[in-house]
């Protein structure tokens, strides 16, 4: 008799099995986070990341689902940066002759395309920053890292003086 193990020690059976790794790469692509995740399995978060390192099958069905999500941010991203152009079709009620309907009721309107105009939306210049940031960040980060070479010369017209020299040029 082959019984499913219940509990949280049997409890990674199930998803390693065909339909369990669909569901967990489903949920990934779904855009849920880890914690979701376990939640959804009924597990703490810990125990999935444990899970994650103990079994590959699970990790790579993970990763997988993120992938696609990723790949669509980052698609909506660069579309949002470069700007785009899209068809808007409006739709108004046309007044027409009244008649009676199939169901008895009164007609005195039908909907009707008033126009299809051709819009754009202009390239987003904060989506095209955090592009860069992340993307070029050897050339587009706030921080700079800067090399210098050879020596720093400071001319300071006080060194050399004692606390006694310095405390009498104060008091001047």
């Amino acid at each position: 008799m082959n019984k499913k193990k219940t509990g949280a020690k049997g409890k990674y059976l199930e998803w390693i099995e065909p339909e369990g790794l669909i569901k967990l790469e489903g949920w990934a692509r779904d855009g849920l986070t880890d914690e979701q995740i376990a939640q959804n399995i009924g597990i703490r978060r810990e125990t999935l990341y444990d899970w994650k390192k103990k079994y590959s099958n699970i990790s790579n069905a993970l990763k997988r689902g993120k992938e696609v999500i990723d790949i669509q941010v980052e698609n909506a991203l660069l579309k949002r940066a470069l700007g785009y152009e899209f068809e808007e079709v409006t739709y108004e009620q046309i007044p027409i002759k009244p008649y009676i309907n199939d169901e008895g009721k009164v007609v005195e309107y039908e909907l009707g395309v008033t126009k299809k105009v051709k819009k754009q939306v202009a390239p987003d210049v904060t989506a095209q920053i955090f592009w860069l940031k992340n993307r070029r960040p050897d050339k587009w980060r706030d921080k700079q890292d800067v090399e210098h070479s050879g020596s720093m010369e400071v001319n300071n017209p006080l060194k050399g003086l004692s606390t006694e020299d310095l405390k009498k040029l104060i008091n001047k």
